[in-house]
């Protein structure tokens, strides 16, 4: 009898924790969906409104429609459908080249594992320690005189910050595939490259998919390093044409601007819900010990 009664205790116990956990990570996310909600709120108002009634919900006099996303889309001579497409193609790429590169530089990494592979994997790491901030300066001049200020060129920079990251849950994952597949694969016959392509590449979906869900993020919604490398005369992004979104004097439309930041931000959230079981199982994968 004693000991079902602290077994009861316990899982009363246990319930009320998990309750109160629960109620607490429920306010947490209220708080960071709060934001997103008054933006959305926001893209439905009138200038004026937006200003001085910012937490209110849009009333007869207030609501604009469909107003601001057609007038933010229109907004002076370039075109926001341009910046669309210049950002998509920057976050294909450099996702693209940052999954390739990355992942095969961490195969390497991972099964020579000599002194200067350790040297190398621990700069990776240590680059993501590294404020932009203390190399964006010299970044833009070296960015102009090699040529990389364009879309299809800034991927190459974008894998240099990205490849911290990536080689880091790339690697932890590789060491815990057994080294046994691979040497089957090099006396069936198989060179670096095929033994990479049709052996390790298929078994790094579940960190491949989280990476890529994490860079793409990071890439598309990325403001400072397209502003810096970019020629903002011929390319804009989307953040950049937002910030960019104002009228004569430096007014700024804030419910035009709201509704684009509206627009940026759904194909991300879509992207992130319809993915992010991924991030869980890819970051469980890449963290083994090796």
């Amino acid at each position: 009898m004693a000991e079902a009664t602290k077994t009861k205790k316990l899982k009363k116990t246990s319930k009320a924790g998990k309750t109160s956990l629960t109620v607490v990570f429920s306010i947490i996310s209220v708080v960071y969906v709060l934001p997103i909600f008054v933006v959305l709120l926001n893209s439905f108002k009138e200038n004026t409104f937006v200003k001085t009634d910012t937490f209110k919900f849009p009333d007869a006099e207030s609501f604009v429609g469909w107003a601001n996303y057609i007038k933010g889309m229109t907004f002076g001579n370039y075109p926001f459908f341009k910046s669309v497409l210049y950002t998509t193609v920057i976050t294909l790429l450099s996702s693209a080249l940052i999954l390739i590169c990355c992942s095969m530089a961490a195969w390497f990494l991972a099964r020579v594992n000599n002194t200067t592979c350790k040297v190398i994997y621990y700069l990776c790491v240590f680059s993501m320690v590294v404020p932009f901030q203390m190399v964006m300066f010299t970044l833009s001049k070296t960015a102009d005189r090699l040529k990389l200020n364009t879309p299809w060129t800034i991927p190459i920079i974008y894998l240099g910050f990205g490849a911290g990251l990536a080689v880091f849950m790339f690697t932890g994952f590789i060491k815990s595939i057994p080294l046994e597949i691979e040497e089957a694969a090099a006396i069936d016959g198989c060179g670096p490259l095929r033994t990479y392509f049709s052996v390790v590449f298929p078994m790094l979906k579940p960190t491949m998919i989280s990476v890529g869900i994490l860079e793409i993020m990071w890439i598309w919604n990325d403001y400072l390093l397209p502003y810096l490398v970019l020629d903002r005369n011929k390319y804009m992004t989307i953040p950049i044409h937002i910030q960019y979104l104002q009228g004569s004097y430096g007014a700024v439309d804030l419910g035009a601007i709201m509704a684009l930041i509206v627009f940026s931000i759904i194909p991300v959230i879509v992207f992130y819900l319809t993915c992010q079981k991924h991030i869980i199982k890819g970051v469980a994968a890449g963290a083994v010990k090796g």
